[in-house]
Order: structure tokens, then C-alpha cells, then sequence
């Protein structure tokens, strides 16, 4: 029967095939995560000293699949996000007083 189909409506079928075959099944994408989390989330990091009264909360992600790097990621009271050398001397002090912090608390 696809023999005496027009040639245009053979590509048609093809195309159709092709694009089902690669969407994959609905319950895979679903439990995918986003895409922008699958990258590390700081690019450029800033060594410089930052007053600690500019600095509103400071997130700790560790090194995992998406990213072979720990990251410390700033928020600033201006709500501004600003990534951190975690090599800094300064940085690292803020981190280790966090994770006392953490420890500490039941």
C-alpha cells in the first residue's frame, strides 16, 4: 500500500515516524529535570571581599552530576545573586561558619 503512496506523502509518514520516535515517552520528559539545571549556575566568581552587611543569605551547592565544582552563591540585599570564589580566605570563613552553624542545630 506505502508503494502507491505519492512520494510527498511517504516523507510526510517518515517525518511523522521520526519525530515520534524521538519525543520519547511522556513519562520520561515529565521526570526530567529542566535543562538550566544540568550546568553549573556560576560562571564568573568574585574574589573581592564583600561587606557582610550587603550580603542578605549565601546558598552552598556542592559538587554533584551537573557540576564538578562546589559553588557559593550570594544574594545581596538588593536581591543581586553573585557568585563566590570558594578559594578566597574570606568565602571560606563564611562557609565554615555556616556549616558550624548547621551542625550545631538539631
Amino acid at each position: 500500500m506505502m508503494s502507491r503512496c505519492p512520494s510527498a506523502l511517504r516523507a510526510s509518514v517518515l517525518l511523522f515516524f521520526v519525530l515520534l520516535l524521538l519525543s520519547g515517552s511522556p513519562s520520561r520528559s515529565q521526570a526530567a529535570p529542566m535543562t538550566g539545571e544540568l550546568r553549573c549556575q556560576c560562571i564568573n566568581v568574585v574574589s573581592k571581599m564583600i561587606p557582610l552587611k550587603h550580603i542578605a543569605n549565601v546558598e552552598l551547592i556542592p559538587e554533584g552530576p551537573y557540576c564538578a565544582a562546589s559553588e557559593v552563591i550570594a544574594t545581596m540585599t538588593n536581591g543581586k545573586k553573585v557568585c563566590l570564589d570558594i578559594t578566597a580566605r574570606w568565602v571560606k570563613l563564611i562557609i565554615d561558619r555556616i556549616l558550624q552553624q548547621k551542625s550545631s542545630t538539631p
